[in-house]
């Protein structure tokens, strides 16, 4: 288990991560989303010891990853937004140098080569320099690398970016399978590639924490309602009885005709009125033929729930750059 605890990490006087705390359970793929300059990438770094926060802690099964960084090096495999490459290197050179400096034995190499490039998609460029790979085969070659070593561990900063969409569907199927062996912290600008492949989401936005919870129950954030959709069948459909009897029940828009109907319903987000709904459906011989709440898509949530960062970033005071040992010049969101 991956354990966030009171972590904060300041350049200059801008507070980049301030004060956060979380946990990663074991076997589970977490989305680690927030806006550019939230403090995502900033707060990534510091899990894989590239970046040390100005105060907090973070551990893995009970273990600070300062006590014994080769350890905790060993236990992760993190592929970052920005993906360094030696781009003089054959893609089998450069997977033979990361294992000499993991010390991977011979044996172990043949064996975790062949996985890594059967299941990302590089049996074909593997003595290829890494200089000719399109931006799609480079990702592939900084995931391989990622997962090289076998870690328990995955941290995974945009994985998909620049494949195509075959490519896109190949990758996402293995993270799925990693994520039943392994912890996975996915951070992603793609929405849908999240809601796809995650448990569960944490959001960030102006270097707080501002939703740790399960993918499931986002509506939970910003909507004070919920949204039924009912389709009938059946002779002489009338609800409004039903409605009478639940003023908290809303209809939105209906259509019917002599033996269909199609309702849209508004009722508070704690409601359990699908049950009283269907049961009176049934004493009146009517036929469900669909009964279900509309799901609020994953990028509506993060939209509404960090709207207000953009114009906060924008207002910012330019800084310096005062660390150039750990934040490149390129200025790389935090």
């Amino acid at each position: 288990m991956i354990e966030i605890k009171d972590l904060c990490r300041s350049f200059g006087s801008i507070c980049a991560v301030d004060n956060i705390s979380f946990c990663v359970n074991n076997g589970s793929i977490t989305g680690f989303l927030g806006p550019n300059g939230a403090g995502k990438t900033t707060t990534l770094r510091m899990m894989v010891s590239y970046l040390k926060p100005d105060s907090g802690s973070i551990l893995i099964d009970g273990k600070s990853i300062y006590e014994d960084p080769i350890d905790t090096s060993a236990k992760i495999g993190y592929l970052p937004e920005q993906n360094p490459l030696y781009e003089d290197m054959l893609v089998m050179e450069l997977m033979k140098y990361v294992a000499d400096l993991r010390k991977m034995p011979p044996a172990r190499f043949r064996e975790r080569s062949q996985y890594v490039s059967a299941n990302c998609g590089l049996n074909g460029v593997l003595h290829q320099k890494i200089g000719t790979l399109s931006k799609g085969f480079r990702q592939r070659v900084g995931l391989a690398l990622a997962i090289l070593h076998d870690p328990d561990i995955l941290i995974l900063d945009e994985p998909t970016s620049g494949l195509d969409p075959n490519q896109i569907i190949e990758i996402r199927d293995l993270i799925r399978k990693l994520g039943l062996e392994k912890t996975v912290i996915l951070s992603s600008h793609i929405m849908q590639e999240v809601q796809a492949l995650c448990d569960r989401v944490l959001i960030i936005n102006n270097g707080k924490i501002i939703v740790d919870d399960e993918i499931d129950h986002l509506n939970k954030y910003f909507n004070d309602y919920q949204e039924i959709r009912l389709e009938l069948e059946g002779e002489d459909i009338d609800l409004q009885e039903f409605l009478d009897y639940h003023p908290e029940l809303e209809l939105i828009a209906m259509e019917l005709d002599d033996t269909h109907c199609k309702l849209q319903l508004r009722c508070p987000a704690d409601s359990s009125i699908k049950h009283d709904l269907s049961r009176y459906v049934s004493e009146n011989g009517w036929l469900i033929e669909s009964l279900y709440t509309k799901q609020i898509s994953l990028e509506e949530i993060f939209f509404n729930l960090t709207k207000g960062q953009t114009l906060q970033a924008e207002n910012k005071p330019e800084t310096k750059q005062l660390y150039p040992d750990t934040e490149d010049s390129r200025g790389d969101e935090q």
